[in-house]
Protein backbone atom coordinates (compact mmCIF):
# COMPACT_ATOMS: atom_id res chain seq x y z
CA UNK A 1 0.00 0.00 0.00
CA UNK A 2 1.15 3.53 -0.81
CA UNK A 3 -0.40 6.72 0.47
CA UNK A 4 -2.14 8.96 -2.07
CA UNK A 5 -0.80 12.43 -2.76
CA UNK A 6 -1.92 15.02 -0.25
CA UNK A 7 -2.34 12.54 2.61
CA UNK A 8 -1.95 13.78 6.17
CA UNK A 9 0.07 11.41 8.34
CA UNK A 10 0.67 11.38 12.09
CA UNK A 11 4.00 9.91 13.20
CA UNK A 12 4.10 8.89 16.87
CA UNK A 13 7.34 8.04 18.70
CA UNK A 14 7.41 7.34 22.44
CA UNK A 15 10.77 9.01 23.14
CA UNK A 16 12.57 12.06 21.68
CA UNK A 17 15.52 9.81 20.76
CA UNK A 18 13.19 7.76 18.55
CA UNK A 19 11.89 10.84 16.74
CA UNK A 20 15.28 12.53 16.33
CA UNK A 21 16.36 10.57 13.20
CA UNK A 22 13.19 11.78 11.45
CA UNK A 23 13.68 15.50 12.04
CA UNK A 24 15.73 16.17 8.92
CA UNK A 25 14.20 13.62 6.47
CA UNK A 26 10.67 14.85 7.23
CA UNK A 27 11.66 18.54 7.63
CA UNK A 28 10.02 18.54 11.06
CA UNK A 29 9.75 21.88 12.88
CA UNK A 30 8.22 22.67 16.28
CA UNK A 31 4.65 23.95 16.40
CA UNK A 32 4.76 26.82 18.88
CA UNK A 33 0.99 27.11 19.21
CA UNK A 34 0.49 23.40 19.83
CA UNK A 35 0.49 21.79 23.24
CA UNK A 36 2.93 18.97 23.89
CA UNK A 37 5.94 17.91 21.84
CA UNK A 38 4.41 18.33 18.38
CA UNK A 39 6.14 19.06 15.10
CA UNK A 40 4.99 19.54 11.52
CA UNK A 41 6.76 18.70 8.29
CA UNK A 42 6.36 17.03 4.92
CA UNK A 43 7.81 14.51 2.52
CA UNK A 44 6.94 15.27 -1.08
CA UNK A 45 3.19 15.81 -1.13
CA UNK A 46 2.65 14.02 2.20
CA UNK A 47 1.93 16.33 5.14
CA UNK A 48 3.31 15.19 8.50
CA UNK A 49 2.47 15.88 12.11
CA UNK A 50 4.89 14.24 14.56
CA UNK A 51 4.34 13.67 18.27
CA UNK A 52 6.37 12.18 21.10
CA UNK A 53 3.96 10.29 23.33
CA UNK A 54 5.96 9.39 26.42
CA UNK A 55 6.32 5.86 27.75
CA UNK A 56 3.45 3.50 28.55
CA UNK A 57 -0.13 2.78 27.55
CA UNK A 58 -1.85 5.76 29.14
CA UNK A 59 0.45 8.39 27.64
CA UNK A 60 0.49 6.68 24.24
CA UNK A 61 -3.30 6.39 24.03
CA UNK A 62 -3.79 9.96 25.19
CA UNK A 63 -1.36 11.29 22.59
CA UNK A 64 -2.92 9.25 19.80
CA UNK A 65 -6.46 10.35 20.63
CA UNK A 66 -5.33 13.98 20.91
CA UNK A 67 -3.72 14.08 17.49
CA UNK A 68 -6.57 12.16 15.85
CA UNK A 69 -9.10 14.50 17.41
CA UNK A 70 -7.28 17.72 16.56
CA UNK A 71 -7.17 17.47 12.77
CA UNK A 72 -7.75 15.24 9.77
CA UNK A 73 -5.32 12.33 9.85
CA UNK A 74 -5.42 9.83 6.99
CA UNK A 75 -2.85 7.41 8.40
CA UNK A 76 -0.92 7.02 11.65
CA UNK A 77 2.56 5.50 11.98
CA UNK A 78 4.18 4.23 15.18
CA UNK A 79 7.97 4.40 14.97
CA UNK A 80 10.62 3.50 17.51
CA UNK A 81 12.52 0.71 19.23
CA UNK A 82 11.58 -2.60 20.84
CA UNK A 83 13.10 -5.45 22.80
CA UNK A 84 13.84 -8.58 20.82
CA UNK A 85 12.49 -12.03 21.67
CA UNK A 86 13.78 -15.34 20.32
CA UNK A 87 16.56 -16.29 17.88
CA UNK A 88 14.90 -14.80 14.81
CA UNK A 89 15.84 -11.18 15.54
CA UNK A 90 19.02 -9.34 16.49
CA UNK A 91 19.85 -5.83 17.62
CA UNK A 92 19.31 -3.47 14.70
CA UNK A 93 16.74 -5.66 12.92
CA UNK A 94 13.57 -4.03 11.64
CA UNK A 95 10.22 -5.32 12.94
CA UNK A 96 7.12 -4.75 10.80
CA UNK A 97 4.59 -6.98 12.57
CA UNK A 98 1.69 -8.92 11.16
CA UNK A 99 -0.17 -8.62 14.47
CA UNK A 100 0.15 -6.48 17.61
CA UNK A 101 -0.88 -8.15 20.88
CA UNK A 102 -1.95 -6.44 24.11
CA UNK A 103 -0.27 -8.68 26.71
CA UNK A 104 -2.73 -7.81 29.49
CA UNK A 105 -6.02 -8.19 27.62
CA UNK A 106 -5.01 -10.57 24.85
CA UNK A 107 -6.54 -8.25 22.24
CA UNK A 108 -5.00 -8.48 18.79
CA UNK A 109 -4.66 -5.66 16.26
CA UNK A 110 -3.61 -5.90 12.62
CA UNK A 111 -1.60 -3.01 11.16
CA UNK A 112 -2.20 -1.74 7.64
CA UNK A 113 0.66 -2.63 5.34
CA UNK A 114 2.55 0.46 4.22
CA UNK A 115 5.45 0.38 1.79
CA UNK A 116 7.31 -2.57 0.36
CA UNK A 117 8.41 -4.24 3.60
CA UNK A 118 6.59 -7.55 4.12
CA UNK A 119 5.16 -7.94 7.64
CA UNK A 120 6.41 -10.85 9.74
CA UNK A 121 5.98 -12.01 13.31
CA UNK A 122 4.00 -10.63 16.21
CA UNK A 123 4.76 -7.56 18.31
CA UNK A 124 3.58 -7.62 21.94
CA UNK A 125 2.85 -4.53 24.04
CA UNK A 126 3.00 -4.55 27.85
CA UNK A 127 2.19 -1.57 30.04
CA UNK A 128 5.37 -1.90 32.08
CA UNK A 129 8.69 -3.69 31.98
CA UNK A 130 8.17 -7.38 31.19
CA UNK A 131 11.21 -9.37 32.34
CA UNK A 132 9.76 -12.63 33.70
CA UNK A 133 11.36 -15.48 31.69
CA UNK A 134 8.24 -17.66 31.73
CA UNK A 135 6.05 -14.85 30.39
CA UNK A 136 8.56 -14.05 27.66
CA UNK A 137 8.79 -17.75 26.73
CA UNK A 138 4.99 -17.89 26.35
CA UNK A 139 5.10 -14.90 24.02
CA UNK A 140 7.86 -16.46 21.95
CA UNK A 141 5.78 -19.63 21.61
CA UNK A 142 2.98 -17.50 20.09
CA UNK A 143 5.31 -16.10 17.44
CA UNK A 144 6.19 -12.84 19.19
CA UNK A 145 9.55 -11.47 18.03
CA UNK A 146 9.54 -8.12 19.85
CA UNK A 147 7.94 -6.28 22.75
CA UNK A 148 7.26 -2.61 23.46
CA UNK A 149 5.13 -0.50 25.81
CA UNK A 150 2.90 1.59 23.54
CA UNK A 151 1.82 0.13 20.20
CA UNK A 152 -1.26 -1.82 21.33
CA UNK A 153 -2.63 1.26 23.12
CA UNK A 154 -2.11 3.39 20.00
CA UNK A 155 -3.66 0.67 17.83
CA UNK A 156 -6.77 0.62 20.02
CA UNK A 157 -7.06 4.41 19.78
CA UNK A 158 -6.74 4.30 15.98
CA UNK A 159 -9.36 1.60 15.61
CA UNK A 160 -11.68 3.55 17.90
CA UNK A 161 -11.34 6.55 15.56
CA UNK A 162 -11.33 4.53 12.32
CA UNK A 163 -7.81 5.58 11.29
CA UNK A 164 -5.49 3.14 9.47
CA UNK A 165 -2.17 2.62 11.24
CA UNK A 166 1.21 1.01 10.65
CA UNK A 167 4.26 0.13 12.75
CA UNK A 168 8.00 0.39 12.19
CA UNK A 169 10.03 -0.73 15.18
CA UNK A 170 13.62 -1.95 15.37
CA UNK A 171 15.40 -4.08 17.97
CA UNK A 172 17.47 -2.03 20.43
CA UNK A 173 18.13 -4.75 23.02
CA UNK A 174 17.11 -8.22 24.09
CA UNK A 175 13.98 -8.61 26.20
CA UNK A 176 14.85 -12.24 26.92
CA UNK A 177 18.36 -12.02 28.37
CA UNK A 178 17.81 -9.92 31.50
CA UNK A 179 19.96 -7.04 30.26
CA UNK A 180 17.20 -4.46 30.76
CA UNK A 181 16.05 -4.68 34.36
CA UNK A 182 14.09 -2.30 36.60
CA UNK A 183 17.24 -0.34 37.52
CA UNK A 184 17.98 0.33 33.85
CA UNK A 185 14.36 1.10 33.06
CA UNK A 186 14.23 3.80 35.74
CA UNK A 187 17.09 5.75 34.14
CA UNK A 188 14.51 7.43 31.88
CA UNK A 189 11.62 9.63 32.93
CA UNK A 190 7.99 9.15 31.84
CA UNK A 191 8.63 11.34 28.78
CA UNK A 192 11.45 9.07 27.64
CA UNK A 193 14.21 11.57 28.34
CA UNK A 194 17.24 10.40 30.35
CA UNK A 195 17.05 11.20 34.07
CA UNK A 196 20.58 12.53 34.47
CA UNK A 197 20.48 12.43 38.28
CA UNK A 198 19.40 8.77 38.17
CA UNK A 199 22.12 7.97 35.63
CA UNK A 200 24.77 9.57 37.85
CA UNK A 201 23.58 7.59 40.88
CA UNK A 202 23.54 4.39 38.84
CA UNK A 203 27.10 4.90 37.59
CA UNK A 204 28.35 5.82 41.07
CA UNK A 205 26.82 2.76 42.73
CA UNK A 206 27.19 0.23 39.89
CA UNK A 207 30.34 1.20 37.94
CA UNK A 208 30.75 -2.37 36.67
CA UNK A 209 27.55 -1.90 34.63
CA UNK A 210 28.82 1.08 32.65
CA UNK A 211 29.81 -1.09 29.63
CA UNK A 212 26.23 -2.41 29.61
CA UNK A 213 24.87 1.14 29.49
CA UNK A 214 27.18 1.93 26.59
CA UNK A 215 25.98 -1.15 24.67
CA UNK A 216 22.33 -0.30 25.34
CA UNK A 217 22.84 3.30 24.20
CA UNK A 218 24.49 2.09 21.01
CA UNK A 219 21.65 -0.35 20.37
CA UNK A 220 19.08 2.39 20.93
CA UNK A 221 20.77 4.71 18.43
CA UNK A 222 21.14 1.99 15.82
CA UNK A 223 17.54 0.80 16.19
CA UNK A 224 16.04 4.30 16.17
CA UNK A 225 17.84 5.08 12.92
CA UNK A 226 16.72 1.80 11.34
CA UNK A 227 13.07 2.30 12.27
CA UNK A 228 13.15 5.92 11.08
CA UNK A 229 14.70 4.95 7.75
CA UNK A 230 11.97 2.35 7.18
CA UNK A 231 9.30 4.92 7.99
CA UNK A 232 10.75 7.42 5.51
CA UNK A 233 11.08 4.76 2.84
CA UNK A 234 7.45 3.73 3.25
CA UNK A 235 6.24 7.34 3.12
CA UNK A 236 8.34 8.11 0.03
CA UNK A 237 6.87 5.24 -1.96
CA UNK A 238 8.38 3.60 -5.04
Amino acid sequence: MQLPAGSRVAVLAPMPAELRPLLRPLSLRPLRAASGARRAGSLGTIEIVAVTTGIGFERAARAALAVLGAERIDHLIVVGVAGGIGPGVAVGDLVVPEVVIDVASGAEYRPARLGAQAPRGFLASADGLLAEPAAIARLAARGVVAIDMETAAIAAACERRGCPWSVFRAISDRADDGSTDEAIFRLSGPDGRPDLAAVCRFVATRPWRVPQLVRLAGGMTRAARRAAAACVEALAGP
